[in-house]
């Protein structure tokens, strides 16, 4: 059975190990449960790289990146509405600043 470490691409530090199931919840989290079944959350995160070879999960930490996660489900599904667009659209306004 492979067990991840998982790595923060941000500042190369590993902040779990031993993660069997890497998952998305319906709140867009990103969920890490070890062999145990206990569960981990990054809130904001998408996974970069998985390689069973040498068991490292990257993962990218930003805040927006749970905001795009919800838009694109809504385009996926076509329940995308002007008020989320714009609602997206302020926010990468803010990271202009």
């Amino acid at each position: 059975m492979c067990e991840f470490k998982i790595i923060k691409q941000n500042d190369g530090s590993q902040i779990l190990e031993d993660i069997v199931v890497l998952t998305y919840t319906d709140n867009n989290e990103l969920l890490f449960k070890d062999i145990l079944g206990m569960g981990e959350y990054l809130e904001s995160a998408l996974i970069m790289s998985v390689n069973t070879l040498n068991q490292q999960c990257i993962v990218l930490e930003h805040p927006i990146i749970k905001d795009f996660m919800k838009l694109l489900k809504k385009i996926n599904t076509n329940e995308l509405t002007n008020s989320d667009i714009e609602k997206f659209s302020n926010e990468l306004t803010k990271l202009k600043s």
